[in-house]
């Protein structure tokens, strides 16, 4: 956090953390623990107000129930009675529809009872209701209420396209500023991902060396053991382009290719990352069919688990050409950047559940000495592991002892938990600890958005103008079919897929 942040924002008391969707999956997993466990470090104020907004037939006996249940389940039933009382002395249920005015009006006569000096919105609602919610709290006067901060968090998906995204830019500025607005994608949370930048930027062994002149190839991969189960009627119509790359690897190719930023504030990094997005090379429809590798998982085991199709889960359209799996091959045309391919991919129901970026740098000129070489034509990778098991490893050619000259690959590998001897914090704690406090560096801005679906926009409109009526398959529990190999085989490359 900033030093400016922290005096703008270091009277966080009398706040009221205001959830709507408060009944959903997104609150008990993952917005309560986090709440829970700031608190637990004396990071949010005694007099901290939340309050519940959905239209379940819920009071405020339900939703301290749902709490309860929330923290025993996911904090492994690690709950002090004292503490949680503390935190959930001042909570709210206000039951209403998101269009009912009444259910507002509810909500400004309690804040303005309780004399809550700052304000956080969360909307953890469905998306289609964003629109509702916004206009709602205008209209109501809500949208600055406070005496202290008026802040919102919107959640991903931001838009399901280009015009939809711009539409809700427009929308939202119509009521509130953007220095307000906290565009949340959970990977910027991550304490990994955190740590790219200082592994490139304050390393004197990896800064030099970051750019076309050492780099071959990049590649991202965020892979899910987990099928759609009972998201499809979601996943038909956004698939793993809008559901994974359009936010989370596109943020992650960002900040892998990012110029250093003049500080560590919200807007010097945001510059940086905006630079790479608008530095995306654009495709022509024909480019993109080259450029991207779709496919669809069908029945198989994960985890020694029977596994349906993707066709075969409920809600699912059986002529369905909704990607489940994407590899694309993306090009950041500038100075840096220029020649060396970024390789994204990201699936469902892949043999195991693993966040990574891999740095592959050049081979040396000539094999040393004609000495056979089991580390391959190019030894030298960099892995930033961002989940499960946080880290970074880095992989050479060592002489193998013995009479016999031949070279293999090693690895040096540093573990987050295991080093700093701590538990890596989940990374909705940081996110919601950085609203409170103002800072907006780890939340994607206004042109951010616009970039990203600037550039994935017209992917979506090269597979449409497309023939295709079917989409090749793969086992669930592979790696993705044969021709995703094929893909980057023909760039003479081939995937890091680690063991299982």
């Amino acid at each position: 956090m900033t030093n400016e942040n922290q005096k703008k924002s270091k009277n966080i008391e009398n706040t009221a953390f205001i959830i709507f969707g408060v009944t959903g999956d997104l609150t008990k997993r993952k917005l309560i623990p986090a709440i829970y466990e700031l608190f637990l470090s004396n990071r949010i104020p005694k007099n901290f107000h939340i309050v519940g907004f959905a239209r379940r037939d819920w009071n405020d006996n339900h939703l301290l129930e749902s709490f309860t249940d929330s923290i025993n389940t996911y904090l492994n039933g690690n709950m002090n009675m004292e503490i949680f009382n503390s935190l959930f002395s001042n909570i709210k249920f206000v039951q209403s529809s998101f269009s009912d005015e009444n259910g507002y009006v509810e909500l400004k006569k309690y804040l303005s009872e309780q004399s809550i000096q700052n304000v956080l919105f969360y909307l953890a609602a469905p998306p289609d209701q964003y629109s509702t919610i916004i206009e709602m709290l205008k209209k109501n006067k809500l949208n600055h209420f406070s005496k202290g901060w008026t802040r919102i968090v919107v959640e991903k998906p931001y838009g399901r396209d280009l015009e939809t995204a711009k539409e809700l830019e427009v929308l939202i500025h119509n009521a509130f500023e953007e220095n307000q607005i906290y565009r949340i994608d959970h990977y910027l949370g991550k304490e990994t991902v955190q740590n790219i930048l200082v592994l490139r930027f304050a390393n004197g062994i990896f800064e030099p060396l970051w750019n076309r002149q050492h780099i071959d190839h990049v590649q991202i991969i965020v892979a899910e053991t987990v099928g759609v189960g009972t998201r499809a009627g979601y996943y038909e119509t956004a698939g793993v382009i809008r559901d994974m790359f359009q936010n989370h690897l596109m943020q992650l190719l960002a900040l892998t290719a990012m110029e250093t930023p003049v500080s560590f504030t919200a807007d010097c990094v945001r510059d940086e990352k905006v630079k790479v997005l608008r530095a995306l090379r654009p495709y022509s429809s024909k480019q993109v069919l080259e450029n991207t590798f779709r496919a669809q998982y069908t029945s198989g085991y994960v985890d020694g688990k029977k596994v349906v199709g993707y066709k075969d889960e409920i809600g699912v359209n059986r002529d369905s050409i909704t990607e489940t799996f994407l590899a694309a091959r993306f090009y950041v045309d500038n100075w840096r950047w220029s020649g060396v391919p970024f390789y994204l991919r990201s699936g469902k129901c892949l043999p195991k559940r693993m966040t990574e970026i891999v740095i592959q740098f050049k081979q040396i000129p000539l094999s040393l000495f004609n000495w056979h070489n089991m580390a391959g034509d190019a030894p030298n990778v960099l892995v930033i592991k961002i989940q499960p098991d946080e880290g970074v490893s880095l992989s050479f050619g060592a002489k193998i002892p013995g009479q016999v000259n031949q070279i293999a690959p090693v690895e040096m590998n540093f573990n987050y938990e295991e080093s700093f001897k701590v538990h890596i914090p989940e990374a909705y704690i940081r996110l919601i600890q950085d609203v409170l406090y103002g800072d907006a560096t780890l939340f994607t801005r206004s042109d951010e958005v616009i970039a990203q679906w600037s550039f994935i926009d017209r992917i979506l409109e090269g597979w449409k103008e497309s023939t295709i009526k079917y989409l090749p398959v793969y086992e669930a529990g592979t790696w993705g079919p044969p021709g995703v190999d094929f893909f980057i085989k023909g760039d003479n490359r081939s995937w890091r897929n680690p063991e299982v």
